[in-house]
């Protein structure tokens, strides 16, 4: 049954797709929802984002409608203002997007300090780390669920963050072993030190069984970074390269990490990290590393993205694989100096 309401929300989506700014006020006034949400799941932030209107588009924001929010298809509003050609448009709304997400983390980070409670990246994490991972063969390393913690199509990536962190070829850190593609390649480039933080206890057997407990100038430190961090911090342990590839733990635990990383780091460092966040949505994922870069300047480091080229096309590197983790044909490689405090 059609009720009044619903005429008012077809009437706002109908003025957000014209532009109709008069209209969408006034139904506005008139108690329409702004969050409302017709075929396919798009809402009246997408359409008028896909109309360039930026009044409603800035109105809807301000307002507090979620930038966020996906269609049945998995597009934001941004990709609608992008893909109908609003670039100017589509650029204010990711200085939104990233302003808004550096206030939120901000904001969760503080309630965290402040709340005596078990977050939700600790559960996850616990939960990740309680359960069983098998190494099905060379090529990947599953959960039990079946999805993928790392593969080996990812090698090419791993040489080049290796790169990145050795440098210097002085004292390197890695955070989370997984299928030790890294770690080998940190090992090749013959650094000074090399430490490896790794907390599954599988992946800790499948170590020793490897070897690299007694590989020269490998330290293992057997735990999760949080409770390691603190325990090097003490000791004065700095390093000159640090790369950080976890698994079950979302921005905000990375946060935490990027909190920690000018007390582990001598000046002229390099950090890099696996940048897996959002690779499905290429607004997000341009968001995030945005967050990232201004989020990581405001502790002393300087960021830069080089576009490495990336092929994980072919259906047979995701057989038996229960979901497909990478889409995209480029990948945003982050180098960050630290540069000091």
């Amino acid at each position: 049954m059609t009720t009044p309401n619903d005429n008012l929300d077809d009437a706002l989506r109908t003025a957000a797709r014209d532009a109709d700014t008069d209209a969408f006020f006034a139904l506005i006034d008139r108690g329409a929802d702004p969050t409302t949400r017709g075929e396919n799941g798009v809402t009246a932030l997408m359409l008028a984002a896909s109309a360039g209107c930026a009044p409603i588009v800035d109105a809807l924001l301000s307002a507090g409608v979620p930038w966020f929010d996906v269609d049945d298809d998995g597009d934001c509003a941004g990709q609608y203002a992008s893909g109908y050609g609003h670039a100017e448009l589509a650029r204010a709304m990711m200085d939104f997007a990233v302003r808004d997400e550096i206030a939120r983390g901000k904001a969760t980070l503080a309630a965290r300090r402040d709340a005596d409670v078990e977050r939700d990246d600790d559960v996850e994490s616990a939960k990740y780390l309680a359960t069983k991972v098998t190494y099905d063969g060379d090529d990947k390393l599953l959960d039990e669920e079946g999805d993928a913690v790392m593969m080996t199509w990812e090698a090419p990536l791993m040489e080049a963050h290796a790169d990145v962190i050795c440098a210097a070829k002085g004292r390197v850190l890695n955070v989370g072993f997984g299928m030790g593609v890294v770690d080998g390649c940190v090992r090749a480039r013959r650094t000074s030190g090399h430490t490896i933080i790794e907390a599954h206890p599988d992946v800790r057997a499948h170590m020793t069984r490897q070897g690299w407990d007694d590989v020269p100038g490998v330290s293992i430190e057997f735990g999760r970074w949080q409770d390691v961090l603190p325990k090097l911090i003490k000791r004065g342990v700095k390093f000159d390269g640090v790369f950080f590839d976890t698994y079950g733990e979302d921005y905000d635990a990375m946060r935490i990490f990027h909190a920690m990383l000018p007390k582990i780091m001598n000046v002229g460092g390099v950090y890099s990290y696996f940048n897996g966040m959002c690779p499905d949505n290429i607004f997000f994922h341009m968001v995030y590393n945005r967050v990232a870069e201004e989020e990581l300047r405001a502790k002393g480091f300087k960021v830069t993205f080089d576009v490495v080229a990336v092929d994980a096309s072919a259906d047979d590197i995701w057989k038996g694989v229960k979901r497909r983790y990478w889409w995209g044909d480029k990948y945003f490689l982050p180098t960050c100096v630290y540069e000091g405090a």
